[in-house]
């Protein structure tokens, strides 16, 4: 009973979150871009099977995922010798990459090189950032000095890469850090940090997926650099004539297999890795191991539903509208109507519920979920916007990346080391599934549209989206901090006051 209200609860903030990007699409559809019914049908569909599967994703993350990871987390920071831990961090690092479906989607824009050549490439090099996070916090090193270290080292490389080539690396940072790892990471970075007693304990709980999210770009930029004649590609997306709304039903059905099989090899890694550790350490009782099994069924399920919602029904949606308002004489409508679709659209990523959940229990309330949706949907609309542009004018990605991450890490210097550490992870967060499905269709539908260059001008939006909430969230910090040293001065002057009113009161009584 209990998990039938838990469970209403979380559909109900799906529905939320989905409601308000429909009901634009549906605006959209009637006014600057038509959309055929057989497409119109596939977004409704697909908007029904998002709210029931990010609904039951959520409510699994909580009673799975985010256990384990804290879970794993906690134990293997008592480990005695420190190498144990940095092998570990490594190989969950290289196993939950290998597990992320969106992983998928990012070596099918890469036909030039075997599929599972470039995902263990991939995997490897988030693998080793985890184990650099895992130092970082042995050490104590703030996390704006290797940030800026490593950004350093990415946009010296970037000028070694092939241009179409660039998009596709940044790209690949914000799309592997995914539904299945975002939760997982940011458990098992609580866990790591949760031994700790310090004062930077809690700070440090955040900062794994920042780290992460670059290890795929470097990657990727390596093997532009190492196989230089391997030419960046994409698959153009395909829009299915559907006739009536039994036919819509039945390529959802026809799909559904292929997401079952998907999300089944995402998961067992995962499993499998859990399953020998608690034989190994026997954390966790046999009433909380039913409660992360019941979970586990949950994630699954929700995530196999989500997945072939976004997929079958918002992919033709995306690149359909992104078409239509570029080829209607109304091509400068793509920037206003872009950052609308992004304000709302980073609301219905699973992943971000996760982080601003976490955020707020980490902070004791002093960071909340609603101040943390805020700043990310403002973030995102700019990006979105932005991206449009580039689509229109033709601009370099690295004229809006190199001065954007410059700002964005000289900010780290002065503000909260929490709130950075949220920044950056948010990064990661906010470009998942919604953003490869629909945004990235929406840009490639219109630059298509327009005769641009599908690999440098429409690739990168993900990127762009990645990047924004680093100012937002990090803006919010720094107001934060004002206002708390604002109220901190105010209070010392209350203080002084009062004491010179008692002092005063003393020399009146002793006269």
């Amino acid at each position: 009973m209990r998990h039938n209200q838990l469970l209403l609860e979380k559909i109900k903030e799906s529905l939320a979150s989905v409601l308000p990007i429909t009901a634009i699409v549906l605006i959209i559809s009637i006014t600057v871009a038509p959309l055929t019914p057989g497409t119109m049908v596939l977004f409704l569909f697909g908007a029904v099977l998002l709210v029931v599967g990010m609904g039951l994703f959520t409510l699994g993350v909580d009673m799975s995922m985010i256990p384990m990871g804290d879970g794993i987390g906690v134990q293997i920071s008592k480990a005695r010798r420190v190498v144990i831990p940095l092998v570990v961090c490594f190989v969950l690092g290289f196993v939950v990459t290998m597990a992320e479906p969106d992983l998928q989607v990012l070596a099918e824009q890469l036909p030039s090189v075997p599929n599972m050549t470039l995902i263990l490439v991939v995997a490897v090099g988030v693998g080793f950032f985890l184990v650099v996070a895992q130092v970082r916090m042995l050490l104590n090193i703030p996390l704006s000095y290797m940030l800026v270290f490593f950004y350093l080292v990415v946009f010296a490389l970037s000028f070694f890469v092939p241009e179409s080539f660039v998009p596709a690396a940044f790209d690949s940072g914000g799309v592997t850090t995914g539904p299945i790892t975002v939760p997982f990471i940011m458990a098992l970075g609580i866990g790591l940090a949760a031994v700790r007693s310090d004062k930077n304990s809690s700070n440090d709980s955040f900062g794994l997926v920042a780290l992460c999210s670059i290890g795929p770009i470097l990657s990727v930029m390596i093997l532009g650099i190492v196989m230089p004649d391997m030419d960046a590609a994409y698959t153009a997306v395909t829009i299915p004539e559907i006739a009536t709304t039994q036919e819509a039903a039945s390529l959802f059905v026809h799909e559904l297999p292929d997401y079952i099989g998907e999300v089944a090899v995402a998961l067992l890694p995962i499993i499998a890795i859990f399953i020998l550790f608690q034989l190994i350490f026997r954390r966790f009782q046999r009433h909380q191991l039913l409660k992360m099994v019941i979970g586990m069924g949950y994630t699954y399920l929700g995530l196999v539903l989500f997945l072939t919602g976004v997929n079958v029904g918002f992919l033709p949606a995306g690149a359909t509208i992104g078409g239509a308002i570029a080829s209607g004489g109304t091509a400068w409508l793509l920037v206003p109507i872009g950052a609308v679709v992004g304000y709302f659209i980073v609301r219905a990523e699973p992943a971000v519920r996760v982080l601003a959940r976490q955020v707020e229990e980490i902070s004791n309330g002093s960071i909340t979920q609603k101040a943390i949706n805020r700043a990310l949907s403002i973030g995102i609309a700019i990006s979105v916007g932005l991206a449009m542009l580039r689509i229109l004018t033709g601009i370099s990605i690295l004229w809006f990346l190199i001065p954007g991450y410059a700002v964005a890490l000289i900010m780290t210097f002065f503000v909260p080391q929490i709130f950075t550490g949220v920044a950056f992870d948010s990064g990661g967060v906010a470009s998942g599934p919604m953003t490869t499905t629909f945004l990235l269709p929406l840009a490639m539908g219109a630059c298509e549209a327009v005769g641009g260059n599908v690999l440098t001008d429409a690739f990168g939006i993900v990127a762009l989206v990645a990047m924004t909430p680093l100012f937002t969230i990090q803006l919010m910090g720094l107001v934060d901090k004002l206002k708390s040293r604002a109220s901190t001065k105010a209070l010392r002057q209350a203080i002084h006051q009062e004491l010179e009113s008692l002092e005063e009161g003393v020399i009146y009584w002793e006269e």
